[in-house]
């Protein structure tokens, strides 16, 4: 989201009528999807399909590949966003990787509160591998709120016993609900888009009473061991950077392959500016070169094996 973005996104919050000082979840989620949502890509096409149960989204662009799999889990703060807010995003990513995508329109907050939207990409992840995708198939990638429910949904993998993935992308993920990093405060100035009020705003509707530390809602005090190869995009004008930096760092510590990259000048999930922002399609191409390149090393791994 551009600063413009945000500024019309304020302004129809203002606009609409409301009983409440701050704006309801479905008032939200109609101006969030009014400013944010763009076309699929050119040769992109779209289906609704269902995927653990939950309605989802393909995305396949001419071209794809007979194999190879990307999982999407969009952004929102747990309470608003959707598929089809995000179909550009992940039709650019889909086309950069040549890999058809399913994005998942997991349970939103206030209406379902943590664990919910975890249950569904487990599920999501799941259902993939029971219809028969190889896991060294499968790559997964998610912006903001959905970069965290990446890795939760990861952990959540992990823990039932599940194999892992090729490889993962995060952009910009909100991983600490309980707001303890330093950026939240020293970047709160800096940000266009987003002050620590707007984040605990979307933890208090998500995790409500809730452990705000635990595990699956905030990720970065997690036991990252054992997850795949993970690249994270961060944007250095954001007050989410220290979420971004401080996973990276917990994943090499936990002997996992991490790579860092923080967009100097840049804003939260500027990869969605894409085909505006030069520096919005370079981070996805090499996004998708990570993906592609660890899925190729695994696929090759395959074959070197039978």
């Amino acid at each position: 989201m551009s600063r413009q973005q945000r500024q019309a996104l304020d302004a129809l919050l203002r606009s609409a009528p409301r009983s409440e000082t701050r704006p309801t979840p479905e008032q939200q989620r109609t101006a969030f999807a009014t400013v944010m949502t763009r076309p699929a890509p050119s040769g992109v096409t779209t289906r609704s399909t269902v995927l653990g149960g939950r309605p989802a989204l393909d995305l396949e662009p001419a071209g794809a590949a007979d194999r190879g799999r990307l999982l999407y889990f969009h952004g929102g703060g747990y309470v608003i966003g959707s598929p089809d807010t995000h179909v550009g995003l992940v039709g650019e990513l889909a086309t950069r990787t040549g890999l058809r995508a399913t994005s998942v329109d997991y349970r939103l907050a206030p209406e379902h509160l943590f664990p919910a939207a975890v249950d569904d990409g487990l599920a999501a992840y799941r259902d993939l591998l029971a219809t028969g995708a190889d896991p060294r198939e499968i790559v997964v990638a998610g912006d903001s709120a959905g970069g965290g429910l990446t890795i939760a949904t990861l952990l959540a993998a992990r823990e039932a016993g599940l194999p892992q993935p090729a490889a993962a992308v995060v952009f910009s993920p909100w991983v600490d609900l309980t707001l303890s990093g330093e950026s939240m405060r020293t970047k709160e100035d800096a940000d266009p888009i987003f002050t620590e009020a707007d984040v605990r705003g979307y933890a208090d509707l998500y995790v409500g009473a809730g452990d705000r530390s635990h595990p699956l809602a905030s990720p970065v005090f997690a036991d990252l061991s054992g997850l795949p190869p993970l690249l994270v995009q961060v944007g250095a004008n954001e007050v989410l950077l220290d979420d971004a930096v401080r996973l990276a760092a917990r994943a090499g510590a936990a002997d996992v392959e991490a790579t860092l990259e923080i967009g100097p000048g840049l804003p939260h999930v500027y990869q969605s500016e894409h085909g505006r922002l030069d520096e919005a399609d370079a981070a996805l191409d090499r996004a998708a070169r990570f993906l592609v390149g660890h899925l190729d090393a695994s696929l090759t791994e395959v074959a070197s094996r039978g």
